[in-house]
């Protein structure tokens, strides 16, 4: 697990001291070594930094940038490639010799003697950055779940790209304007999906795609090599159920054994729920004996750490608890704009933040358990928009005429409560059943946004317009989950695990995101996923073959703090110094009516989703770091 970054300088008027202040603006991510490479070429000056926090062959030969054997081909790898060995031993058998033991250069071996269709054959997480010079171009390549994140932006005479945004802010060619159609998404859903973010003209590669850059005339392509919705659209499975769970078994287990490889020490993320309990016991029945590790809280409402303690003495594990103190929790909350360089709503960074650096204390890399709520429908929104969904896709053509009148009795202005007309006519104006499940979700709908910035944004394509793209045999549950796979999954959790673990200098591992598991189980009915109201049929059919029902069975906690009574208690003057009416004056794209009014509200106890307000305050925390 390491950071990268790199520039591409057509007229070369950039030097050395550019490239380290953006590769060192990434340290957190890898501080083991160092590697800055200036190139010059026919198409200007080449730059390429990394950082590297050791994980496999932590020798010098594990140094990048990497590069093949006459120095034209220059590779850089955040993640891991699991199956490195395999493909390893395909080449040694084929009279290919190596320098290293590390993945790495088993990739940039791969691509020099097969090209970039070589990234079909990876099993992992990764991010790869490959520079090929006599052809003169450059690759960006982004995993197919999306675990590992990847920047660029492109100018008229310069091409950066990085791990981080940080990183990119350090080139003095980037550009750091507010991309305001960006952040009516932030404020709708939390999160800036993919492939936009907070700047204007700079992008995320969307998982399952890699760009290609000619650097001859700095034009470029995005393919897109993998797309969860081929596997969805396929006929369902027709092998019985317990043939379908001996095989999701199998695949978790192969998955699961993968993510043990390393040359440093490894532990898992135990809550005691079931997806970090499937991955501790599956693991624990292979290898025997292995780290777990929980973290519990004063509060007894947020304590899960007995329960994690039950489940690790029941499989066996070497277990390690720490009770954490509300006052470690809250001093995570000011360096949340600086962890994540972009808005980001998600509180459950705090938590993932402070177990990182508690799991860093023991180990270099750490198992987590996210996206079994996403394979196997665990969520309650996902019984909710089944329900909701089978109701809208019956709707007769008579229910639209409905719209005109909701639209002209919708007269709420107040953004201190959700407006539940404009959500149904969002969801009654829907053309697909990804578009009706966003409009059940949103925090605030695309109307309240609009009320809440000075400036009138215009709606961008994101995934949730794509529902068009299943057959119409695919069961609404099914398209819902695909829908999650490619926008919560990737904007929220797999974007909050990156920042959190990579803060500490962890490596954060996500066992349930092996794209072979996620292709068997789009195949499997919806039944098999959500039966009888009850989430998560066949995972926990698993889990219950090693843990005993009675010790599972509880209600989903989620992994959260109080942020809502901290910000009114021990927080307000920090509250205040990020939303108080000084602060306002200086921003320009928000209402500032609005927000005063909701912050108001809030402390007079009258906001009832105080997603709202935290949403409001995690952006103009940015803005107070990072803004213009």
């Amino acid at each position: 697990m390491c950071g990268f970054t790199g520039y591409i300088d057509k007229k070369g008027v950039f030097g050395e001291d550019i490239l380290r202040n953006m590769t060192d603006s990434l340290v957190h991510r890898g501080p083991d070594d160092a590697g800055y490479e200036l190139m010059k070429a026919d198409f200007g000056v080449a730059a390429l930094g990394f950082r590297r926090l050791s994980i496999l062959d932590l020798s010098e030969a594990g140094h990048q940038p990497m590069f093949n054997h006459d120095r034209s081909i220059a590779i850089m790898l955040n993640g891991e490639v699991y199956n490195f060995q395999e493909l390893k031993a395909d080449f040694i058998s084929s009279g290919i010799s190596f320098k290293s033991s590390s993945d790495t250069e088993v990739v940039l071996k791969g691509y020099e003697l097969k090209g970039i269709e070589f990234i079909h054959s990876l099993v992992g997480m990764f991010a790869i950055s490959i520079l090929d010079i006599p052809k003169q171009q450059l690759y960006l390549i982004r995993d197919r779940a999306g675990v590992k994140p990847l920047f660029y932006a492109r100018y008229d005479e310069n091409i950066v790209w990085g791990s981080e945004l940080k990183a990119l802010r350090n080139h003095p060619a980037f550009k750091h304007t507010t991309d305001v159609n960006a952040l009516g998404l932030y404020f709708q859903n939390g999160n800036i999906p993919a492939p936009y973010t907070i700047y204007q003209d700079c992008y995320k590669l969307q998982p399952g795609h890699y760009i290609q850059f000619d650097l001859s005339d700095f034009s470029s392509k995005i393919i897109k090599y993998w797309d969860v919705n081929d596997y969805y659209n396929q006929p369902n499975n027709t092998v019985s159920y317990e043939e379908s769970k001996q095989h999701t078994e199998e695949l978790m287990t192969s998955a699961f054994k993968y993510r043990m490889i390393a040359d440093v020490p490894v532990g898992v993320f135990l809550s005691g729920g079931y997806d970090s309990t499937a991955v501790a016991a599956l693991l624990a029945k292979s290898y025997g004996q292995i780290n777990t590790f929980t973290i519990g809280f004063e509060e007894a409402s947020y304590n899960e750490a007995n329960y994690a303690e039950a489940v690790a003495k029941e499989i066996g594990t070497n277990h390690f608890t720490e009770i954490c103190t509300i006052d470690e929790a809250k001093n995570i909350i000011p360096e949340l704009p600086h962890i994540f360089d972009e808005p980001f709503g998600d509180s459950s960074a705090i938590p993932t933040t402070l177990v990182s650096r508690i799991a860093k204390k023991h180990v270099t890399v750490a198992l987590s358990a996210d996206a079994g709520d996403e394979l196997f429908a665990g969520y309650p929104r996902h019984l909710k928009a089944e329900s909701y969904l089978k109701k809208w896709n019956s709707k007769p053509g008579i229910v639209k005429l409905l719209v005109p009148f909701l639209n002209a009795v919708n007269l709420n202005k107040n953004l201190t409560s959700a407006n539940r007309i404009e959500k149904l006519i969002e969801f009654l104006n829907a053309k697909t059943n990804a578009e009706a499940f966003d409009s059940i979700n949103k925090t605030f709908t695309a109307g309240e946004a609009r009320l809440l910035l000075n400036a009138n944004f215009r709606v961008l394509n994101t995934v949730f317009n794509s529902g068009d793209k299943f057959s119409s045999k695919v069961s609404p549950l099914n398209q819902v989950l695909a829908v999650e796979y490619q926008t919560y999954l990737v904007d929220d959790i797999l974007q909050k695990v990156d920042r959190a673990t990579m803060s500490a200098s962890l490596e954060g591992r996500e066992p349930f995101l092996d794209h072979r598991l996620i292709e068997y189980v789009a195949t499997l009915p919806a039944d098999f996923k959500l039966h009888n109201g009850i989430g998560k049929r066949i995972l926990k059919d698993i889990v219950h073959d090693y843990v005993p029902k009675s010790l599972m069975e509880r209600p989903k906690m989620g992994f959260g703090v109080p942020v809502k009574k901290w910000m009114k208690d021990d927080l307000k003057p920090l509250l205040m110094e990020v939303m108080g009416d000084e602060a306002l004056k200086g921003n320009h794209l928000l209402n500032t009516n609005a927000v005063r009014l909701l912050r108001e509200d809030y402390l007079n106890n009258k906001v009832h989703d105080f997603e709202r307000l935290w949403f409001v305050f995690t952006y103009l925390q940015w803005f107070k770091k990072w803004g213009n």
